[in-house]
């Protein structure tokens, strides 16, 4: 059994859920084959060896005899996040956000005398969860992330049909940061994981020029955050002016009648505050099968020229795992407080608010989750003897992603609390409206033979994002994208190639204050996800990819 820590509010489960999973546009395509990665993925029309069970499982009966793919990829993930101050700063009339402030308790001002600037909180190493071990393990600092692939296909002499199966990873993104990191409050270790560790695959060549394929993949899913939780809200700025303007003159001088008109809450012995930190989180929740299915067609008319389609089904899923919940002190004085006056338990009584908060709350909890379906065709035209030009034009069903509901197995005290802000949270379960678009993307690729055993490859693969404007966050650092390929590959004898390839995928991102409701939008009704409200936020992601394949038949 696995195990998770989470932080207080546990509706942040949720902003752990689904930008996880929408982390699943930085690392798509990535690591499942070197050939394609140089080529910009615009190889539907012209798949490489085994790795064709993933791109079109048609092209696979262009493989003879006994085929094998062995493939290492290294990836490097280079991450900086940002913060800054935007003129009129403030959160319910305070700014002393110790994030971007460098007022200590001496000064005795709510508004902020002396700005850090910019704040920098990069990402400073690369974590993957370890499903056997149940755990985020840390590759430390400068240290590449590895996603070894292997498959092999078999086509019986003249036979028309091809059998083949593939280990690989569709989707391999992490990352972390050590303590103190101002990234935190969106993620001190994020980890997402796509394994397809068996994909039966069978294709026919119908024809000289038409070939069909099917492939089934049984797939491993697993997310897995660690973060540090705070809530700059309105609401909450609110509580403090009360706590230290209203409350100070009762703090050791309160009787029955403050009690009563005060609603207990000046016996909290722990004021809250939009800038403090509630907690921590931990969460995890995979899936151990997770099957899904790929259908190709490969047309051939010339040797000039080729056309291939390839249909990626939806996966859906019911992801599980465990939670526990360190509930920090203000938020459960503040409960302590009213349930000190009898005109706050008549209050808590009429919200249905819990008579606690403990310190600690522990459960399982799940969710079911949809891995988006994907529709990719392209074409391969040789424009000279030994000039081979690729296109591709894919689409992915983001929109899938409209809404993420967690369910947990007992009332959670937090989630009383904030139901009475969105009517997507109940006493045990919590949705998150995430109104993804399902973009349209193009890759375009060039190969050229410099010899019977050279050839040099480019591809290029501009990404549009799937997150809404109004939706980005740090914990997914990217919205639009490109992704640059260069290869070389290399025939030894006529049964083996090799093949060296690097990728590089930048992007680059700017948050406005108050301009994204997973990030840094202020107001009474956005308590929940936005750690940064109010600030400006920006990202930039270098993502390099060097990897080397070796292919031979028997």
């Amino acid at each position: 059994m696995y195990k998770v820590r989470l932080s207080p509010l546990v509706s942040a489960i949720v902003l752990s859920g689904c930008s996880s999973m929408a982390f699943a546009q930085l690392g798509q395509n990535l690591s499942v084959d070197i050939r394609s990665l140089a080529m910009g993925n615009a190889v539907t029309a012209d798949p490489p060896g085994v790795s064709a069970v993933h791109y079109n499982p048609a092209a696979l009966t262009k493989i003879e005899g006994l085929q094998t793919d062995v493939q290492g990829i290294l990836a490097d993930f280079n991450i900086k996040r940002q913060y800054s101050v935007p003129e009129g700063y403030n959160v319910f009339g305070y700014s002393d956000d110790p994030l971007v402030c460098n007022d200590g308790p001496e000064v005795a001002s709510d508004i902020c005398t002396d700005y850090k600037g910019p704040v920098n909180g990069d990402v400073e190493y690369i974590s993957l969860y370890v499903p056997f071990l149940k755990k985020v393990v840390d590759l430390g600092e400068g240290m590449p992330m590895l996603a070894p692939t292997a498959g092999a296909a078999y086509k019986p002499p003249g036979s028309k049909t091809t059998f083949a199966t593939a280990f690989y990873a569709p989707l391999v993104a992490g990352f972390g940061a050590e303590n103190g990191n101002p990234s935190n409050f969106m993620g001190q270790q994020v980890a997402l994981e796509r394994f397809t560790y068996l994909s039966p695959s069978i294709a026919y060549e119908v024809n000289d020029e038409l070939s069909i394929g099917a492939s089934v993949g049984m797939s491993y899913q697993a997310f897995a955050l660690k973060t540090d939780l705070r809530f700059p809200n309105e609401m909450i700025g609110m509580l403090r002016m009360i706590d230290e303007v209203v409350c100070t003159p009762f703090k050791d001088n309160s009787d029955v009648i403050t009690d009563i008109l005060l609603l207990g809450i000046c016996n909290a012995q722990e004021g809250m505050n939009p800038f403090g930190r509630f907690g921590r989180m931990e969460v995890a929740m995979e899936q151990s099968l997770s099957p899904s299915f790929n259908l190709g067609v490969m047309w051939e008319p010339t040797d000039e020229f080729s056309f291939g389609m390839v249909y990626q089904s939806a996966s859906k899923m019911r992801l599980k795992g465990k939670y526990t919940i360190d509930n920090s002190k203000a938020p459960r004085e503040l409960i302590n407080g009213l349930m000190s006056s009898p005109t706050g338990q008549i209050l808590a009584a009429i919200l249905g608010f819990p008579q606690s908060i403990p310190a600690t709350e522990s459960g399982l909890v799940s969710m079911d989750f949809e891995y988006p379906q994907h529709i990719q065709a392209g074409i391969k035209y040789m424009l000279l003897p030994d000039l081979q030009v690729n296109v591709d034009v894919g689409w992915t069903d983001y929109r899938a992603w409209d809404k993420f509901k967690f369910e947990f197995d007992r009332s959670i005290s937090a989630l009383k609390i904030a139901k009475l802000l969105s009517p997507d949270i109940t006493d045990n379960s919590l949705s998150l409206p995430l109104k993804f678009d399902s973009p349209w993307n193009y890759g375009i690729g060039i190969e050229y033979s410099a010899t019977d055993r050279l050839k040099l490859r480019a591809g290029y693969e501009p990404r549009t994002s799937a997150i809404p404007d109004d939706k980005r966050n740090t914990m997914v650092p990217i919205n639009n994208a490109q992704l640059f390929g260069l290869g070389v590959g290399y025939r030894f004898d006529a049964d083996t190639d090799l093949d060296l390839s690097i990728g590089y995928l930048r992007s680059k991102d700017s948050i406005p204050a108050n301009t994204s409701t997973l990030s840094n939008q202020t107001g009474v009704n956005n308590i929940l996800l936005n750690p940064y409200a109010g600030l400006n936020v920006k990202t930039e992601t270098n993502i390099t990819i060097l990897g080397l394949s070796y292919r031979t038949k028997w």
